[in-house]
């Protein structure tokens, strides 16, 4: 009797252990994370282009906090994407290239949000781009094999070896041999051609991997990645819901349009007809009084771009007229996927349990200045659309002013779902760069954030000088990685260019002490360079100074 008494009470306390793990890890909340690349603020919720067709994305922007003035760290995409997963800023980190951030000297001693997140019990299921390297230890579940994929593309037979990619036959010269990502823009149904040198037609048509990718026509056609990576997300989402565990998961999925190649189905293109295309408003000789190409050269791809595209096209409007239209298709198709994957989490039974973070990892500039690219200083490649919806913290339609940037992602998590533990693989001091954003998710005009005025974004430099211990860049304008010790630190990064954005300032500094100065409230379109008005002295000391102390 004694035992089955023993017994009885055991599973009673063991069920009721069962049922409070249960019944608290059903109340964490989920997290939807949304990222797209190279999308700056065309968007209908965030106005940077009137002609744009986002309702998916504006509908996400209704139901949540909007953050209207968030910017990019570093405006490129691995480097960017390396901070925003890890938490720490790239000047901290030195880590300004290509290298993969479990490599890279500071950053492989700290973890991405995706590792704490299985640390503290989460599923972690991902598809598409999201760390620019991917590692799929990170994830219980990884979607479509491809990845990241800026498929597909076009390619030709000439080749000896076979097929090759190249750029769009449609794209003129010398625009088109830019390379075969960058230079290239086209409707699916714009099947590319390539001759011999006798003119005659060779093997052509659209790659995608080492596969053929098959167009026939909008509704008979492979799909693109973007659009696998939704439905992959669509269909996790159907099979999470029939799981009767209570694990809450952290879902990724990042989405490669707009970045370049700017291919989409011509459904898209005929949403924007090149005749009523309207360009961004461009003032002329804007690029008189300001002091980007003083370090950088006109070899930097942004200053490059614009000048053969106008070089490839009669009319100088017609190629930015051309590449626009390609652009904006693109973010609609985009869009698209994205209204797959929130109607998914809509309709589903995690809808109330559910925060949803969309963002972009840099922006794009689209002319201004003389200059078609990202890594810019100005805000058309620093600004972000950022977007969170947090059921039990944010308010529908609210809207942050306050500069904020990627740095803030990691901390703003890490507070929402009240993760534990360390966020360093080492011993060093714990810590990440960025601030929670749950006081402005609680309240939009919230004085109390603890994190700095404005949001800081480097670039990395072009030096044609060599730092002592450090060497220097025999590509100017070239973004570039080097493991250097911390007495070299300082010296390195005062070699590096830094924009700092306030609600209503832009200042920005380059690295052999030129600077710039825009009044965002008065010049939102930064025309006009304040930097050498005395009267605002005081002011430019201020921001310098507020910018120098997130650097030291």
């Amino acid at each position: 009797m004694r035992s089955f008494f023993v017994r009885f009470i055991t599973l009673f306390i063991g069920l009721t252990i069962y049922s409070q793990q249960t019944e608290k890890s059903s109340t964490k909340p989920n997290i939807l994370m949304i990222m797209v690349d190279d999308l700056n603020d065309y968007q209908g919720a965030f106005g940077g282009h009137t002609q744009a067709k986002t309702p998916n994305i504006d509908k996400l922007a209704e139901s949540g906090t909007k953050f209207t003035n968030a910017h990019t760290n570093v405006p490129v995409c691995s480097p960017s994407r390396n901070s925003l997963f890890t938490g720490i800023y790239p000047h901290n980190s030195r880590d300004f290239g290509w290298t993969p951030h479990f490599k890279q000297a500071v950053l492989k001693n700290h973890k991405t949000f995706i590792e704490y997140f299985k640390e503290n019990g989460y599923q972690t299921l991902g598809t598409g781009k999201l760390l620019h390297k991917n590692v799929k230890s990170y994830w219980d579940d990884w979607g479509v094999p491809e990845g990241i994929n800026y498929g597909p593309h076009a390619y030709s037979g000439i080749d000896k070896k076979g097929k090759r990619i190249m750029g769009h036959s449609s794209v003129p010269e010398p625009f088109r041999s830019i390379n075969v990502v960058d230079g290239s823009f086209a409707s699916l149904a714009d099947t590319p051609i390539t001759k011999n040198e006798n003119g005659t037609i060779i093997e052509t048509g659209w790659t995608y991997g080492q596969k053929r990718f098959r167009y026939e026509n909008d509704n008979d056609r492979d799909l693109m990645p973007d659009e696998q990576h939704a439905l992959w997300v669509k269909h996790k989402i159907k099979e999470l819901e029939l799981n009767v565990s209570n694990k809450p998961f952290f879902m990724g999925v990042g989405f490669v349009n707009p970045h370049t190649p700017l291919y989409a189905p011509q459904k898209y293109f005929d949403m924007f007809p090149l005749n009523e295309i309207q360009l961004p408003l461009i003032k002329e000789n804007d690029n008189e009084d300001i002091h980007y190409s003083s370090v950088y050269d006109d070899t930097e791809m942004g200053l490059a771009y614009y000048k053969k595209l106008r070089k490839s096209y009669p009319n100088e409007d017609e190629g930015l007229r051309k590449f626009l239209q390609a652009y904006l298709a693109c973010i609609a198709f985009m869009d698209d996927q994205v209204g797959i994957v929130m109607d998914a989490i809509d309709n589903s039974k995690f809808k109330d349990n559910t925060i949803v973070v969309f963002v972009s990892d840099h922006g794009w500039q689209m002319g201004e200045k003389e200059y078609l690219y990202k890594n810019s200083p100005w805000d058309e490649s620093t600004r972000i659309p950022f977007i969170i919806r947090a059921p039990k913290f944010s308010k529908p339609k609210s809207e942050v002013h306050h500069a904020v940037s990627l740095i803030d992602i990691f901390p703003t998590l890490k507070d929402l779902c009240n993760l534990k533990g360390r966020t360093l693989n080492s011993s060093d001091s714990e810590k990440l760069d960025g601030y929670s954003l749950k006081p402005f998710l609680e309240n939009q005009n919230s004085k109390n954030w603890k994190g700095p005025n404005g949001a800081l974004t480097v670039l990395g430099a072009a030096i044609n000088k060599p730092i002592e211990g450090i060497g220097f860049s025999s590509n100017p304008g070239a973004l570039w990685h080097i493991q250097i010790t911390k007495d070299l630190k300082e010296s390195y990064v005062k070699q590096q260019n830094y924009s700092y954005r306030t609600e209503h300032w832009r200042y920005i500094l380059y690295h052999n002490g030129k600077e710039e100065l825009y009044n965002i409230k008065k010049d939102a379109k930064e025309w006009n360079n304040l930097a050498d008005d005395t009267s605002l002295k005081q002011i430019k000391t201020q921001l310098k100074s507020e910018m120098m102390e997130l650097i030291n």
